[in-house]
Order: structure tokens, then C-alpha cells, then sequence
């Protein structure tokens, strides 16, 4: 069965794909991930909060209004604002400095979203990480480690997933860097959260709130 692997560097990280297809060809595989590519560059321009000219840097400068950005910024909106009520406050893409911030919500939708592409197009097995935030599809379950945050080479457990999200949000990439919207303080709750379901942004902001709550 063909197989592509391929890594894409967007957002200040790098997202890594892993398609197969008992339908498609390798060549075709390769194609339809050059549109999931295009969907990633589009992601960053519309939603970072480190270009000036994007959706969101416009919404935080008060420039724009979220009814008249454009429908995959309305969407991640939506989504935040579900995930904080899931999380009753403890995700709060709001309260933060300078405005509105869905990066804790966008890598684990578009990953959800890239997922999605590639099975419409095809695609039988597909994994999307987007450094950390995955994205799993297929008819053989994929083998998911999580590890101790005090020490990255222990695997403190591997969950199988077939069809699903997984999220993990801890402090041994960065460091204690996610505040507590309640107190806006550094979050202690715990080291490290991970959540599994269907909705991948969700997974994402509630892996968040699992950093502030534990």
C-alpha cells in the first residue's frame, strides 16, 4: 500500500504527516498533501497572532469584528468559545494579553481538518501531528505514546487510536508557561494533561484546562 511521510514546517513548528491509500497512488497521495500544506499556510495567515496583517491580529486591534472575518476565523471563534464553557473558564483564549488568542485551540482543529482532506481524498491511514496535537485516522489503530514530563524518555503510557484526536499539553517543551485565566498567574495544576475524543481543537483547549486545574 503506498505511503507518504512528509514534514511541514507552519506556525513555528512543524507538522508531520503520515498518509496511506489502498486507492490512490503514491504521486496522488503526494498531491493532496500539498493541499493540506496550502490549508496549513492559509491557517497561519488568517489566525497568528504574530502577523500583523492577519484575522486575528485585527480582531486584538480592535480592526476588525469577528462577524466580519472570514468563515475559518468565525469557526475557531466558535469553537474557543465552546471549549471555554466545556472548561468553565479554565480555557479563556480572552483573557489573555493582548486579546483574543486561539493557539491553544488551532493546532488540534487543524490537524482535525488536515485528517479529514486527506481520508476525503483517499487516504485509508493517516496520522497529522501537529507537535503534539494529533489527529488519527484509519482501519489499523495507531499506537500513541504520552510520556512522564519529568522525564521525556519514559512512556508512561500508549493509548490505541483508530479514529480520534489525542492532545497533550505539558511543561517539558516550554517550560510553566500557560496562565490561569482566573488569576492570571502561572498555572500549577499539573505537568502534564492529555485529552483523547472527537473534535480535535477541543482535545487541544481542554488539555489546556487540564494544565490549570490538573
Amino acid at each position: 500500500m503506498p505511503r507518504v511521510e512528509k514534514i511541514i514546517p507552519v506556525w513555528g513548528t512543524e507538522i508531520y504527516i503520515d498518509a496511506s491509500s489502498s486507492k490512490i497512488d503514491a504521486t496522488e497521495i503526494d498531491r493532496v498533501i500539498a493541499g493540506v500544506e496550502a490549508f496549513l499556510f492559509d491557517v497561519d495567515e488568517e489566525l497568528s497572532t504574530f502577523k500583523e496583517n492577519s484575522s486575528v491580529s485585527k480582531l486584538r486591534a480592535n480592526k476588525l469584528k469577528i462577524e466580519d472575518a472570514p468563515e475559518i476565523v468565525q469557526e475557531v471563534w466558535r469553537g474557543c468559545a465552546k471549549a471555554k464553557e466545556l472548561s468553565f473558564g479554565s480555557f479563556d483564549p480572552w483573557a489573555v494579553e493582548g486579546g483574543f488568542d486561539p493557539s491553544g485551540f488551532v493546532k488540534g482543529w487543524a490537524a482535525e481538518k488536515a485528517a479529514v482532506m486527506l481520508v476525503s481524498a483517499g487516504c485509508d491511514q493517516v496520522q497529522v501531528n501537529a507537535a503534539g496535537d494529533i489527529a488519527l485516522r484509519g482501519k489499523e489503530p495507531w499506537k500513541i505514546g504520552v510520556v512522564n514530563p519529568d522525564n521525556k524518555s519514559e512512556i508512561v503510557q500508549i493509548f490505541e487510536i483508530t479514529n480520534g484526536n489525542i492532545a497533550t499539553s505539558g511543561q517539558y517543551e516550554k517550560g510553566a508557561h500557560i496562565k490561569d485565566p482566573h488569576t492570571g498567574v502561572i498555572a500549577i495544576g499539573a505537568k502534564s494533561g492529555t485529552v483523547i475524543g472527537p473534535n480535535g481543537g477541543i482535545c487541544d483547549a481542554l488539555a489546556t484546562a487540564l494544565m490549570v486545574d490538573g
